[in-house]
């Protein structure tokens, strides 16, 4: 097994870009992601799942598409997601985000649209979550899936270039994460996701977030 990354550069996550520098070109992000090189797990043991940014123009803004999960759901119900989900057998990385992306919003995409990927995170409950960030070269038709998406939200890519806070959990030292969108604080794992994403695809930097856990749930 590869040693997990732990480096982030928590200092320089205030600093910002220009947001016109959101406005970026297909060809322009499949260059930002092949100049990072994407921690992948390799060990086993754990829950698969993928998660899947997609990025499209809509009018004259870029964005991505983020789901508030349905209350009625076992597992985070109500919180914000990438659209995503579990693996099945015999799926890889790709399969498991395209299908799960088509179950949860009815966006359809192929292997084709696939641009790279960000390093894969492991969660305190034993799950490795995938990152794949996919391109959608017209406006998706968005239906959600009620049992699963209580909405769906497009997220313009300047609304990314926020300054995340970086608490420590206060048992632990453990680095957390509070990104503000939506009008809400997301956590790890989206949260250090979303974040990775605006470090490496719009702000051009290689940073990792391996060290960001998620809040502890008090039971």
């Amino acid at each position: 097994m590869t040693d997990s990354p732990t480096d982030i550069d928590v200092d320089g996550a205030g600093r910002q870009v220009r947001p016109e520098r959101s406005n970026l070109a297909r060809e322009a992000i499949i260059a930002a992601l092949q100049r990072f090189s994407h921690w992948a797990f390799d060990g086993g043991g754990l829950r698969r799942a993928t998660v899947v940014i997609v990025v499209h123009r809509r009018g004259e803004e870029f964005g991505i598409w983020i789901i508030e999960r349905a209350s009625g759901l076992r597992h985070a119900p109500g919180q914000y997601a990438l659209p995503g989900g579990r693996s099945e057998p015999g799926e890889d990385v790709i399969a498991t985000g395209l299908r799960e992306l088509e179950e949860e919003t009815g966006i359809v995409l192929g292997r084709h649209d696939v641009l790279g990927r960000l390093d894969d995170y492991v969660t305190r409950s034993g799950h490795l979550i995938s990152t794949i960030v996919c391109w959608a070269e017209s406006h998706p038709t968005i239906r959600p899936n009620p049992g699963e998406v209580a909405r769906a939200y497009f997220v313009p890519l300047t609304d990314l270039l926020v300054t995340p806070r970086f608490p420590r959990d206060p048992q632990t030292g453990l680095l957390l994460i509070e990104f503000p969108l939506l009008g809400v604080i997301i956590h790890a794992a989206t949260g250090a996701l979303l974040y990775q994403f605006a470090e490496v695809v719009l702000r051009g930097r290689h940073t990792r977030v391996a060290a960001i856990v998620e809040p502890r749930i008090e039971t």
